[in-house]
């Protein structure tokens, strides 16, 4: 079973940023002002705060955007001025905001303390895993952007559909299936998920077992470790470069080649910042997931 997902094209009415190599982009000041709505005020730090920028109706607001923020695609045309855990100060600066909304973990420290001294409101928005937290994301961006009452209708449209998602998706204990959340492959080793991650909550949230339990974070694991780990799927973002593998790749790979997972060519591939967001789109990642699992349609 071969499965890429690719999330729905239009905004929710309407993610972890992922670990990689990045450099700072700066921004010049020229970029800047040849921005052309007069009313973009915001740089957006995290493709979630993005996402949830967009779905209050304040698009036109945004003023420049970090390298994780690609959803909707419209704001893929806004200066860019990094990677969210690279920043540079001048890059941020340049673009003259009057407010910035950050997902936290944004960095390096060093950076956030000449760009939190600038006179200049800074909005840190907490990175939480579960529904009440996206909630939470929701109003506290509401409240920035001082819309809490479209914060508000936005955050009972997501609660709503999160509920109906999670309430699909669940199955008793016995039927779950295994999921091994790779994260690399670079170099042939296998970086994988353990709890406390984004992976391990959409895991969970989509009807799954995280296959790894016994470390928190994403780690280098062993050829052992995966195979005591015994996945009966393997969940990848979907992307290429020194990070991915393609399926023959994969399942050639020594720790994967006598698993469950190979034995059935089990793969699922999602977009990253739709099933590590935690934002306005968790319920679609949660079907869209859930479906690959079971090969089912919600």
């Amino acid at each position: 079973m071969k499965t890429r997902l690719k999330p729905n094209p239009r905004p929710v009415a309407l993610l972890g940023a992922m670990v990689g190599a990045f450099f700072a982009v700066s921004v010049s000041a020229q970029q800047a002002a040849e921005l052309p709505n007069p009313e973009a005020d915001i740089l957006s730090i995290g493709g979630t705060v993005t996402e949830i920028v967009v779905a209050l109706g304040q698009q036109h607001r945004l003023k420049a955007r970090d390298t994780t923020s690609t959803f909707p695609p419209e704001v893929t045309s806004l200066p860019d001025v990094g990677y969210i855990r690279a920043l540079s100060p001048e890059g941020v600066l340049s673009i003259g905001p009057s407010l910035i909304l950050s997902e936290e973990g944004a960095g390096p420290v060093e950076a956030l303390e000449v760009i939190r001294a600038a006179n200049v409101a800074f909005v840190e928005v907490p990175d939480t895993l579960t529904p009440e937290g996206i909630l939470h994301k929701i109003e506290i961006i509401g409240e920035a952007l001082g819309v809490p009452d479209r914060a508000s209708d936005l955050a009972a449209e997501v609660q709503a559909a999160l509920s109906d998602a999670l309430r699909d998706a669940d199955r008793p204990e016995a039927e779950k299936k295994r999921v091994l959340f790779i994260l690399s492959t670079q170099g042939g080793k296998i970086n994988a998920s353990g709890t406390g991650t984004a992976a391990d909550a959409m895991i969970r949230m989509a009807g799954g077992v995280n296959a790894v339990t016994d470390y928190d974070g994403y780690k280098q694991i062993t050829d052992e470790a995966v195979g005591l780990a015994a996945p009966d799927v393997i969940l990848m973002m979907d992307r290429g470069g020194d990070h991915g593998a393609a399926d023959d790749e994969l399942f050639n790979m020594p720790a994967i080649r006598l698993t469950p997972a190979a034995q059935t060519r089990s793969v699922v591939r999602m977009d990253g910042l739709l099933m590590l967001g935690f934002g306005p789109r968790t319920a679609e990642a949660v079907r869209l997931l859930n479906s690959a699992l079971y090969d089912q349609d919600m």
